[in-house]
């Protein structure tokens, strides 16, 4: 198994995803879209700008 997203309809009816580890576990997971394309952009713009991401360490 390979990490995945996975787009699914909460009880309030809105689109989330959540980002999966090939364990199976969710590493994360979205706010709630009206539109199921707005969850599949959020995935797109994440697949497209996360390889720069950097770590802002507010815990010090």
């Amino acid at each position: 198994m390979a990490y995945r997203f996975e787009v699914y309809k909460d009880k309030a009816g809105e689109f989330r995803f959540r980002f999966k580890a090939p364990n199976g576990e969710t590493m994360c997971s979205s706010e709630g879209y009206a539109q199921k394309a707005s969850a599949l952009h959020a995935i797109d713009s994440i697949k497209q700008h996360a390889p720069g991401a950097t770590i802002d360490d507010q815990a010090k």
